[in-house]
């Protein structure tokens, strides 16, 4: 094998990304703990979908499953899923009745809010362990990240949306 990896990634920029991919595994056992904490029965793929929702507001399933990365049939499990357990409600559009949006109960609103407090708490609780300087560099790097992925910001989507 020559200066790339079988994944097309130059040599010089795999310790990159097996840095990011071990960090993604710590921050993954954060989520996972923090939603089993609320003791809700919620998969981790059903929160990202509640996430998505409240960062993006109410949407088509066709537009959830294209921010999900999944089929139209798979979201719309999901959401049947949601639906019943409170967490999710559908509604028609109020511009054309027979476009169906799926948007955030008041109790998927909640759920979203306690386990991203759980998670700050837990990740605050990990970076106390870090030099300050080195958190600095973090936050730009992170946010980089965060930025190229698409990702938006907690602050941009804390309010929440219209239920």
């Amino acid at each position: 094998m020559n200066a790339e990896t079988a994944v097309g990634t130059p040599a010089s920029s795999q310790s990159v990304v097996d840095a990011v991919l071990a960090a993604s595994r710590v921050l993954v056992a954060v989520a996972a703990r923090s939603l089993a904490e609320v003791g809700e029965d919620v998969t981790l793929p059903q929160y990202r979908a509640l996430v998505v929702l409240a960062s993006q507001g109410p949407q088509r399933v066709g537009d959830l499953a294209e921010a999900l990365e999944v089929t139209p049939p798979t979201a719309t499990r999901m959401c049947d899923r949601l639906v019943r357990k409170g967490l999710v409600r559908r509604r028609a559009s109020r511009e054309d009745r027979r476009e169906v949006r799926v948007t955030l109960a008041p109790a998927g609103q909640e759920l979203v809010v306690e386990v991203t407090r759980r998670r700050r708490r837990e990740i605050a609780r990990i970076l106390s362990t870090i030099p300050a300087a080195d958190q600095a560099v973090m936050v730009e790097l992170f946010g980089k990240l965060a930025a190229a992925a698409g990702e938006t910001p907690d602050r941009d989507w804390a309010a929440g949306w219209e239920l």
